[in-house]
């Protein structure tokens, strides 16, 4: 196990005297971080059910709508550790308030964009922004709660990151199906300013004491890695792997994380000392998170695909089918740091993990175009309750690994993990839809002209749109593009089962007790 070191890490009044929080200051705190939070992650998925007016109004082609919505996500996990480190440094608040305002700001500047370069560009400007929140949530948390209060306080943050997505999902379908497009940034807008207000009243600052100079090298590569790893992730499956611009990102962020490897074991105060890894509890826990959120954010995607394309559910309908895993994973994510108290943290994750593995198995055999939602909810309960008994052990596992003063890092790792495990679920069980999709369709639209045919091919939503246009031969169609995108589904199931698996057997094996 990695050695915790002693508190070095200064925690400061509206004074600058030192303080500790009582527990009003904490209940303030917490609050404050978790809106913050779901600000920031309600944004990564949000803006996904809005592509269409987005396109229409705009005039946005498909490749600048993957920008916008990938821009977010790769310029929050590029800048998410080096960020975190400023953190520590200089202090933790300021990091937090300034975020909150660039955030706030571009979502404004998003809201009223006339134009998709300036839609870009406020998204670029949102995801680094959202980097200076994300993890100073987190960090303000462990540095400045009482430790008998820590945990629970962990334990809450995680139910919220986890359920951000859904929360975002469901808020932005409203907008668009009551309102318009724009209102999907006011949640977030309205979010920073609570946030805002609060930590100004609430949130003490907190720092680490240090006199080593700051790992600029060990920042910039970090950035270069994450980036081009990321931009490989979501270039790949949309355009080809073989393409220059997703080679260069692979080449590029697979070079830069070799060489941060290097860097960092040399430095004398590394961004992230590397050799932390050997502390299995933080392996197991950063495997388990990102294996939980490339299943999460992969089963979104197709999901929503689902109960809109397949079953016919409208968009806000559609998110409302994800509110129960929601209200499953959120009080269990509360619950579990006690559990693992009792019983211990590697059980803990080992049955949040099957239970992760059960519900997949479950979505794989149970649905169908005729059982409609309920064949759905089955696995979608379970995966709830796997989800929530597994986020929290493993975030606590990586934030103890670190010393306190280095809680601006663990969080931005335990952040990253995240966003890593989110693009990856995305890629890989959008590919396995896909596939599965075409393949079944090869013989239904063999026959068709090639200016029906390839849409068709591209998606289920091509199905919908030319339909119309093929008379009587149209029901049918449609009916094999349902029954083919249900095979891709359970196909992509099972593979994200057997994805969990692998991190129920790397839980069990790399965390086992010592003799």
């Amino acid at each position: 196990m990695a050695t915790v070191l002693p508190r070095t890490d200064t925690l400061e009044d509206h004074d600058g005297g030192a303080a500790s929080l009582d527990r009003s200051g904490e209940r303030s705190t917490l609050f404050a971080m978790c809106t913050a939070l779901v600000a920031v992650v309600a944004s990564v998925s949000g803006l996904n059910v809005a592509q269409q007016q987005l396109a229409a109004d705009l005039g946005a082609t498909q490749n600048m709508l993957l920008w916008i919505i990938n821009g977010y996500t790769i310029t929050l996990a590029a800048l998410l550790l080096p960020i975190g480190a400023v953190g520590d440094r200089w202090g933790r608040k300021p990091v937090l308030m300034t975020g909150l305002g660039i955030f706030a700001a571009a979502n404004l500047v998003a809201a009223l964009a006339p134009t998709t370069t300036v839609m870009l560009l406020a998204r670029l400007i949102a995801g680094a922004g959202a980097a200076m929140v994300m993890p100073a949530t987190l960090s303000i948390i462990t540095a400045s709660f009482a430790e008998e209060h820590r945990s629970k306080a962990v334990g809450v943050w995680a139910g919220f990151a986890g359920a951000g997505g859904i929360l975002g999902l469901f808020f932005s379908s409203a907008m668009v199906d009551w309102f318009d497009w724009r209102w999907v940034f006011s949640l977030p807008i309205v979010l920073c300013l609570v946030a805002a207000v609060v930590s100004a009243r609430s949130v003490q600052n907190s720092k680490e004491s240090t006199h080593h100079r700051f790992d600029l090298a060990g920042a910039l590569l970090s950035i270069v890695a994450i980036a081009g790893i990321v931009l490989a992730i979501h270039e790949g499956p949309e355009h080809g792997w073989t393409t220059p611009l997703t080679l260069l990102g692979l080449v590029a962020g697979l070079g830069a994380l070799a060489s941060f490897v290097v860097v960092e074991t040399r430095h004398a105060n590394p961004l992230l000392d590397v050799r932390v890894f050997r502390d299995r509890q933080l392996a197991t826990g950063s495997i388990n998170l990102l294996v939980i959120f490339a299943v999460m954010f992969g089963i979104f995607l197709v999901l929503v695909q689902f109960l809109q394309a397949v079953l016919g559910f409208t968009a806000i309908r559609a998110s409302m089918g994800l509110l129960p895993m929601a209200m499953i994973m959120m009080p269990l994510s509360n619950i579990a740091p006690r559990v693992a108290d009792r019983i211990g943290t590697r059980r803990t994750m080992l049955i949040g993990t099957g239970g992760i593995v059960a519900g997949l198995m479950l979505l794989a055999t149970m649905s169908s175009v005729e059982g409609g939602y309920l064949s759905i909810l089955p696995g979608l309960l379970v995966m709830g309750f796997g989800v929530g008994f597994t986020m929290t052990p493993s975030t606590i596992a990586i934030t103890q690994a670190l010393p306190v003063e280095k809680q601006g890092v663990a969080s931005a790792l335990n952040d990253t993990v995240r966003e890593l495990g989110g693009a990856l679920g995305v890629a890989l069980l959008g590919t396995v839809v896909n596939h599965g999709y075409r393949s079944d369709l090869a013989d239904v639209t063999a026959s068709l002209p090639a200016q029906v045919r390839e849409p068709i091919e591209q998606g289920i939503g091509g199905a919908f749109a030319v339909a119309p246009e093929l008379g009587d031969q149209g029901a049918v169609v449609l009916a094999a593009a349902r029954d083919a995108f249900v095979h891709g589904w359970q196909t992509s199931m099972w593979v994200a089962a057997a994805l969990a698996s692998l991190a129920f057997v790397a839980v069990a094996v790399i965390d086992r007790p010592s003799r």
